[in-house]
C-alpha cells in the first residue's frame, strides 16, 4: 500500500470515529450504560468480619455483579455509616447495600443517592430513635441467647473511645458455634470464631437516625432458627422496612455462611427489581 493510500485510510477512520461520537454511537463506559448491573456492597455485622461473605461474593461475581466488602468498624451506627458513605463515594453507578445482623443498622443509617436497594440478612432495621439493645427486649421478643456468659466483655484499644480504649463485647469460644452458627460444621464454626471482631457495647445503645429504608426499596431474609435476633423480631422489622419483599430461610443467624445460595438469590432479586 502506498503512503498516500495509508494516509487516506487513517483519515477515513478518524472521520468515522468522529461521526460516531457525534451521533452518540461511540461506546460509553460500562458504569454509565443504562441497565448496567449494580455494584453489590456487603456489610458484615458484629462477631464477624468480611470473610463470612466469601461464598455469597463468589456466587454474585459468577453472575456478573461487581462486589465490594466493607470492613465494618463496629463502633456505632453513626460513625460506621459515615465510614461506609465515604467508601461508597468511590463507586460509580448504582449500588445495592447488603447488611447482616448489626450491619443492617449501619445500612439503615447510610444515605447515598446511588444506593438503589437495601438487603437485610437476619439484620437489624431500626426506626428513628430505636437502638439494638432496645430492640432485643426479651419480654417483647424472647429467644435471643446473646447473653452472659456467652456474651463476654473486654477492653480494647479504640481511638474513638474515651482515653483511647473501649469496652467491647464478643461471643466466648465455648458458645460461638451453638449460638451464632449452629447449622454449620465444627470446622467452619472454628474458622468463623477465628475471624470474629468484637463490637463496642455503646454501638448497641446508640439511637438510630432517619432510616434509609423509608425511601430506598428494601428486601429482608428472615433466619427461622436464629438464636441471636429472634425470628419474631426480624419479622416485625421486616414488616416496616420490606413489606412485600420479605422471605424466610431455615437457617441460623449466619445464613450467609450456611445458605449462601438463598442469600445470593435475595440480593439478585433486589438488584434486578431496581436495575436502572
Amino acid at each position: 500500500m502506498s503512503d498516500s493510500s495509508s494516509i487516506r485510510l487513517r483519515r477515513l477512520a478518524a472521520a468515522v470515529a468522529v461521526s460516531a461520537a457525534v451521533l452518540g454511537l461511540a461506546a460509553a463506559p460500562a458504569a454509565a450504560q443504562p441497565g448496567a448491573k449494580p455494584t453489590v456492597v456487603l456489610v458484615h455485622g458484629a462477631f464477624a468480619d468480611s470473610s463470612g461473605w466469601r461464598d455469597v461474593a463468589a456466587q454474585l461475581t459468577a453472575q456478573g455483579y461487581p462486589v465490594r466488602t466493607f470492613d465494618n468498624p463496629l463502633r456505632g451506627p453513626a460513625g460506621d455509616s459515615a465510614a461506609l458513605e465515604r467508601a461508597l463515594a468511590g463507586i460509580a453507578g448504582p449500588i445495592v447495600l447488603v447488611g447482616h445482623s448489626y450491619g443492617g443498622a449501619v445500612i439503615t443509617n447510610t444515605h447515598d443517592p446511588d444506593v438503589v436497594a437495601n438487603v437485610y440478612i437476619a439484620a437489624f432495621a431500626p426506626a428513628r430513635g430505636e437502638f439494638v439493645q432496645g430492640l432485643l427486649n426479651p419480654i417483647t421478643y424472647p429467644g435471643s441467647r446473646l447473653l452472659p456468659p456467652a456474651l463476654q466483655l473486654g477492653v480494647v484499644a479504640d481511638a474513638t473511645g474515651p482515653g483511647g480504649s473501649n469496652l467491647d463485647g464478643y461471643i466466648g469460644e465455648p458458645y460461638f458455634h451453638e449460638i451464632f452458627a449452629q447449622d454449620v460444621d465444627a470446622a467452619t464454626a472454628a474458622d468463623m470464631f477465628a475471624h470474629q471482631k468484637s463490637a463496642a457495647l455503646t454501638a448497641n445503645l446508640e439511637p438510630s437516625g432517619a432510616p434509609s429504608w423509608s425511601t430506598v426499596p428494601s428486601w429482608y431474609l428472615v433466619s427461622q432458627q436464629d438464636r441471636v435476633i429472634p425470628p419474631a423480631l426480624q419479622r416485625f422489622m421486616a414488616s416496616r422496612a420490606a413489606p412485600g419483599t420479605t422471605t424466610e430461610v431455615d437457617a441460623a443467624h449466619a445464613s450467609l455462611v450456611s445458605r449462601p445460595a438463598e442469600v445470593t438469590g435475595v440480593v439478585v432479586a433486589a438488584a434486578r427489581a431496581t436495575q436502572r
